[in-house]
């Protein structure tokens, strides 16, 4: 084939369920492709699946996504790849047997099979290397997962599946199999596999490449409400084109896809894959068309020898409040309710022999909390917040108790409090994930089509190492001159942000590469982690992308442990982008004019 057009419908469970049908009807596909998987939903879906063996899988994919337009794909000829599968891929399948029979048509449905790992956990426990940063494996897992790569879905694609369903596997890998199955790309020629892989990326979050959760979300104009889904236009070479279906909504630009291919990635010259080790740093980015991206220069390197594994644990049960405090002073009113709601759920803990709350954490939303000391002045004289209170605690007797003594505030303390959303807060168990590597020997995966079952071979040796790589940053840093007038980063650059655990990455875009000497004086690590002080409990890193004149910082322990398990507003960084916009860049007096006029 001299190109195939690739689709992506879903960025996470809970995306939109109209995504597919525009993507069928007026995509053009030749693949149709879905991402579901979190780290916190496969603890969700081995809940799921513990309470029912027949559960543990995304239904909507079934029930919403494809059961509409199945008769159409069938038509049509487009594969379908989603990682819905979840804990339990056979139960996903069967159901999709089921909807299509329904619709009076057949596929020849696969699954891979392979990265559940939770039965294999003593077999493994010799071979299993933490991750920096973590202790032992904890006693009690919800889930273990190996991320796994591309093969397992050449070999159903081979084998003839119109439908491949898998578990845990890079978000990228459902978009990478079909071009190593069409192009019959070799498993070393890694500069074509980092293509391919990036090519993933880019859709793998859905609208976050055209138009969606981007800086200039002016520029978008009224599209937001038939957001255009991606579509990935893939050559032999491993060169596409990002664009999305035509008279749709969204916006597709250098910038959109440059913010995307910053997002939640750590050393873009080492971004690690089962199957590639990624180097965008030389990415170049091109439109060549209305909502037309040409994307080319990624370099692939051999992969490790391990899988990187996913395995989450409970420890304890959380609870937030939320109400609104409405007058003069509302923030500070807020606080002194919160502290003394607290206060007293202590000492009738204590009085029940309980211990204290293992975490808290009190936001005045609407006061700027986020923003620590870089708050505007004016924030803290706003006349109505949403107070926030978040707990955790290791019972869940205490945190029953703290529902029931939210109410008193209401005629027991400060005037103005009322609005409580949902009546009582619910208390829920807390997820915390841990990250492990396996070697890859010692994870056998397994493709099932109507034909039988099969062992998939897999290449093991790895061979990447990140002690060599060059350094990508440049050198030429403007020296702050005496007529040096500071305007906020959002003049200078565009930026992006996102979570990995508790970690956070926030891609930083120059508007013009002539910016980067001014970006480079002022965004230092030490500056950057000064700014989010009040918030980073670890350390900050950059690098230098100069292909798109861009920079990626990496926040180490951030995020309040991340995920469910952080009691933070922001628990996954979606907004450090945005509050790094506003940093003070100190630049020349004419350029800050200049700026100022446009």
């Amino acid at each position: 084939m001299d190109s195939i057009r690739i689709g992506c419908a879903s960025a996470f469970w809970g995306d939109s369920n109209a995504a597919a049908a525009q993507l069928v009807e007026h995509g053009e596909l030749d693949y149709l492709v879905f991402d579901y998987l979190s780290e916190i939903t496969m603890s969700i879906l081995a809940a799921k699946r513990r309470r029912d063996p027949n559960a543990g899988y995304a239904e909507d994919f079934v029930s919403h996504a494809l059961a509409p337009v199945l008769s159409t794909i069938k038509a049509r000829g487009i594969r379908v790849i989603s990682n819905a599968g979840g804990i339990n891929p056979a139960a996903c399948r069967d159901a999709l047997v089921e909807a299509a029979a329904a619709a009076g048509v057949e596929f020849n449905i696969a699954i891979v099979t392979g990265d559940d790992l939770m039965d294999q956990r003593e077999r493994l426990e010799d071979a299993i290397t933490p991750m920096p940063g973590e202790g032992p494996m904890p006693a009690r897992l919800v889930s273990m997962n190996a991320y796994l790569g591309a093969p397992g879905i050449v070999a159903a694609l081979a084998d003839g599946a119109d439908m491949v369903i898998t578990g845990r596997c890079v978000d990228s890998a459902v978009a990478l199999a079909p071009l190593i199955h069409e192009f019959g790309w070799a498993w070393n020629d890694y500069d074509r596999l980092a293509q391919g892989s990036l090519a993933g990326h880019i859709i793998e979050c859905g609208c976050q490449c055209t138009g969606g959760n981007f800086t200039d979300w002016h520029l978008v104009a009224d599209g937001f409400a038939d957001m255009g889904y991606p579509i990935v236009e893939v050559e032999p070479s491993g060169d596409f084109v990002v664009t999305k279906p035509s008279n749709t909504g969204g916006l597709v630009s250098p910038h959109t896809v440059g913010e995307q291919m910053l997002y939640e990635i750590g050393d873009p010259r080492a971004y690690l894959l089962p199957d590639v080790a990624c180097d965008f740093t030389r990415v170049r980015l091109e439109q060549v068309g209305d909502d037309r991206v040409s994307v080319r220069g990624a370099a692939g390197r051999a992969p490790n020898a391990d899988y990187k594994i996913s395995a989450t644990y409970m420890e304890g049960y959380r609870c937030t409040a939320l109400f609104v405090v409405g007058g003069i002073d509302a923030p500070a009113k807020a606080h002194r309710i919160a502290n003394a709601i607290l206060a007293r759920c202590e000492r009738l803990f204590g009085e029940a022999g309980l211990a204290p709350f293992a975490g808290r954490e009190i936001d005045a939303l609407g006061a700027e909390s986020m923003y620590g000391a870089h708050a505007r002045a004016g924030a803290a004289a706003t006349r109505e917040v949403v107070a926030k209170i978040a707990v955790r605690h290791d019972t869940r007797e205490a945190l029953e108790l703290f529902t029931r003594e939210i109410a008193e505030a209401a005629t027991g303390m400060a005037p103005g409090l009322t609005g409580f959303f949902g009546g009582r807060p619910n208390v829920s168990p807390v997820i915390r994930l841990y990250s492990c590597f396996v070697p890859k020997a010692d994870v056998p995966v397994t493709v099932e089509t109507q034909s039988g079952a099969r062992a998939v071979p897999l290449a093991t040796e790895g061979g990447f190492t990140p002690d060599a790589l060059p350094d990508t940053n440049g050198t030429e840093v403007w020296q702050v001159g005496p007529d040096a007038v500071p305007v906020p980063l959002v003049r200078l650059a565009l930026a992006r942000s996102g979570d990995k655990g508790d970690a956070a990455n926030i891609g930083v875009i120059a508007r013009d590469p002539a910016h980067l000497p001014y970006l480079r004086a002022a965004l230092t690590d030490t500056a950057v982690a000064a700014y989010f002080s009040h918030l980073l409990d670890g350390e900050v890193r950059h690098w230098e992308l100069p292909g798109t004149a861009s920079m990626n910082f990496l926040l180490t322990r951030v995020l309040g442990g991340g995920g469910i398990a952080s009691l933070r507003t922001d628990p996954q960084g979606k907004c450090f982008g945005q509050m790094l916009l506003d940093f003070p860049i100190p630049v020349p007096a004419v350029l800050a004019a200049r700026l100022n006029e446009a």
